[in-house]
């Protein structure tokens, strides 16, 4: 056998991940991780034996979840918005693994894949640090391989650059005043659930979509211009008039940095949603700091929007 050269010896590093959808490309992603194909342990006592015998249960795929930003595909986006608009749509695609040079490496394939998971950034007017999604998917089933060839469309960087957690703006009916006023949004994450259809003989399930938990809003807003959330409060909490016409609806807009901030890249909707808590700041005598308030409402009914803005 002969002795191997030194590029033969050397280890590769996956420093890019390239999401696939039917084959095509749907943009550069920051993250990945599970896919694997695993199965339980069983363990059985026999009668008198010492040893437990053991063997496999079913065959089962964990859910992948990627982290990325703005420079994904239409494609991407859509299936998106419409898993969470009740139009299910299972995919197939691919994350490729790839060096420095584009070089691919490896490639994980996933089949009939729906999205269970999908979390927007916590929102801060402070924040200078880039924001990124999170996306979480069960496929019903994946397979790995080794990558070949180059990957010749790149997303250009200027593309992924465009989405700060520092540039948003919330609409609430009847409380645009405190809008205006808002530093924070709590970190959005919705769910959607996937439960298995245990039929026949096969190792693998197949992946049903049951229902969708959405989360509550949490926001943060100056004391100063939240006389309408008090009074909110105190008649739809205190007072008990809480029925669903006292639900008001609204809107999260991600935009677009500088000259562009009125654009929006994404949208989060909001309908019927309820005030439930006000926590105000620590009192503190001598405290130069502006007063806010912690606004908790839950919410019935979230929809993800998106603009060319944010395609690749």
């Amino acid at each position: 056998m002969g002795v191997l050269g030194k590029e033969q010896l050397r280890g590769s590093v996956a420093g890019k991940y390239m999401f696939r959808m039917e084959g095509l490309d749907a943009g550069w992603c920051n993250s990945i991780e599970g896919g694997h194909a695993t199965a339980e342990v069983v363990t059985e006592k026999l009668g008198s034996e010492v040893h437990q015998r053991k063997h496999l249960g079913p065959l089962k795929f964990e859910d992948i979840s990627v982290v990325c930003g703005t420079g994904m595909s239409k494609a991407f986006y859509q299936w998106l918005q419409n898993s969470f608009e009740g139009k299910y749509s299972r995919q197939r695609g691919s994350i490729v693994a790839a060096d420095f040079n584009f070089e691919a490496i490896s490639e994980l394939e996933f089949h009939e894949a729906l999205i269970t998971e999908f979390g927007m950034p916590a929102l801060d007017a402070a924040s200078k640090d880039p924001a990124k999604m999170t996306v979480k998917f069960s496929p019903e089933n994946t397979k790995f391989k080794k990558g070949s060839g180059k990957i010749s469309s790149p997303t250009k960087a200027e593309v992924q650059k465009r989405w700060l957690p520092s540039n948003f703006a919330i609409t609430i009916n009847g409380l645009e005043d405190a809008c205006k006023k808002v530093n924070k949004i709590e970190a959005l994450v919705m769910k959607q659930k996937v439960v298995d259809d245990v039929s026949g003989e096969t190792r693998s399930y197949l992946k049903m979509p049951a229902h969708l938990e959405t989360p509550n809003l949490v926001m943060t807003v100056a004391e100063s211009h939240a006389e309408a959330i008090y009074q909110w409060h105190e008649d739809f909490v205190i007072k008990g008039n809480c029925e669903q016409s006292a639900e008001k609806s609204g809107a999260i807009h991600y935009l677009m940095p500088n000259v562009d901030r009125n654009k929006p890249l994404f949208t989060v909707e909001m309908k019927n949603l309820g005030i439930f808590k006000i926590t105000p700041d620590k009192a503190e005598a001598g405290n130069e700091q502006i007063r806010r308030l912690k606004v908790e409402m839950y919410c019935e009914e979230m929809t993800f929007k998106y603009e060319s803005n944010a395609c690749m």
